[in-house]
């Protein structure tokens, strides 16, 4: 019996050592959260509202958002799109409302701010844009692909010319 209680002694230590050195087992990986790309869809909303250079999001469970992008930009859609670093309003299904931080030129060198985005649902090929009290229907085809900020809203093709190429090469060799 004494050799039965010494030999458990020496064994009962060693299970503990053994059972405390076993490693836990492996846990899944964290899953990445989604981008502002992959959230605007679950929406029924183009991906290609917001420019490529988006840095951070947040959004609440009550839909209140904020997207802070690189640094403030154009896009050429229809219509030439300024874009704050900071962009917030409230997501929806189908809109955005609220909106601010959008604004898009009008009237050659006019700005006005985008107050809301809505879509049609069920959806179609239209996607609506709400500028003070004036709305607008434009082809939701443009807004699909996520496009590259621009630093300048005004390209030297842009603006009209007054006088033809002919004339400019005439006027300088002249």
């Amino acid at each position: 019996m004494a050799k039965l209680n010494y030999l458990l002694l020496l064994i009962f230590p060693l299970l503990i050592l053994s059972a405390s050195s076993q490693s836990p087992p492996p846990t899944a990986a964290p899953t990445p959260a989604p981008t502002v790309y992959e959230i605007l869809p679950k929406y029924g909303l183009p991906s290609g509202l917001l420019p490529d250079s988006v840095t951070n999001y947040t959004l609440t469970e009550d839909g209140d958002f904020e997207v802070t992008l690189a640094k403030p930009c154009y896009i050429e859609f229809d219509y030439t799109v300024y874009y704050e670093k900071t962009i917030s309003g409230k997501l929806s299904i189908g809109s955005i409302t609220n909106l601010k931080g959008i604004q898009v030129q009008r009237f050659f060198f006019l700005w006005f701010d985008v107050d809301e985005i809505k879509v049609d649902l069920p959806p179609s090929d239209s996607i609506y844009f709400t500028v003070g009290i004036i709305n607008k229907k434009l082809d939701l085809d443009q807004f699909v692909t996520v496009r590259s900020c621009k630093d300048k809203a005004v390209s030297l093709r842009q603006v009209p010319t007054l006088v033809d190429d002919d004339d400019i090469s005439m006027i300088v060799t002249e």
